[in-house]
């Protein structure tokens, strides 16, 4: 099994995005799984600017001359992608956004139904990766990630694809706090990830116990509140 990791953190490898990504990788790899986990703030990636010649004049293929196609190539080529992404205004990362953007060229231009009716664009390939999404938040709650699950629940489907299982954090910015009180929690939540990772190659899922621990509080909300304003008023100061 080839799992791909599409990182759309502007942090990249010191992102709280990516320690979730490498606690749940570690897992997989455990497992057998040949990873990959790909920055795409280290890639040259250009905005979409709308002109179909990917539909058109090169099917297939964007003109813009970037690192796109490699990125492109190793997507179709993946059993599973993972959607990573720290949560911006609601929504997916800049980053993030410009790479699913130029996917355009993944499918062709032609409408078909599926099963309910709704048209969406014809496939170009036989078969297109599952997707895995992971995001993370300075907000506590989890239902701040309601826009996320909805879009990629729109774009497995626009891409004749689905998705097979999501990581939410919210409290993400205690993730790598270096205090020594945190350290046990921290710790509890690493093994969630691996576990998460290992049930996702083994049964393609994972299992409603995880599911229900990946979305338990690391700590209670009202310690994190507490805890987060403090930190702004000593930003505030410095």
């Amino acid at each position: 099994m080839r799992i791909t990791v599409f990182n759309g953190s502007p942090k990249g490898k010191k992102g709280n995005t990516n320690f979730i990504v490498e606690e749940f990788l570690r897992g997989a790899i455990i497992e057998g799984a040949e990873t990959e986990n790909i920055f795409l703030a280290r890639k040259k990636i250009r905005h979409c600017v709308g002109c179909f010649d990917c539909w058109t004049k090169t099917p297939g293929k964007c003109i813009i001359k970037d690192d796109m196609d490699e990125l492109i190539e190793k997507f179709i080529n993946s059993d599973i992608v993972v959607f990573a992404t720290p949560l911006y205004v609601d929504n997916v990362s800049g980053i993030m956004k410009n790479f699913m953007d130029r996917m355009i060229p993944i499918v062709e231009p032609y409408f078909n139904k599926d099963e309910n009716g709704e048209c969406r664009h014809k496939k170009r390939y036989e078969k297109y990766p599952k997707i895995v999404v992971i995001s993370n938040c300075g907000f506590p709650e989890q239902s701040h990630f309601q826009v996320l699950k909805l879009l990629f629940r729109r774009i497995a489907r626009n891409i004749h694809s689905e998705v097979i299982a999501e990581i939410y954090r919210g409290e993400g910015e205690i993730l790598q706090i270096d205090l020594l009180m945190m350290k046990p929690f921290i710790s509890k939540y690493k093994k969630v990830l691996r576990v998460a990772g290992q049930e996702l190659v083994k049964n393609g899922k994972f299992s409603e116990q995880t599911k229900e621990k990946l979305e338990k509080p690391i700590i209670p909300y009202r310690f994190y509140i507490s805890g987060a304003n403090k930190s702004w008023d000593k930003e505030e100061k410095n």
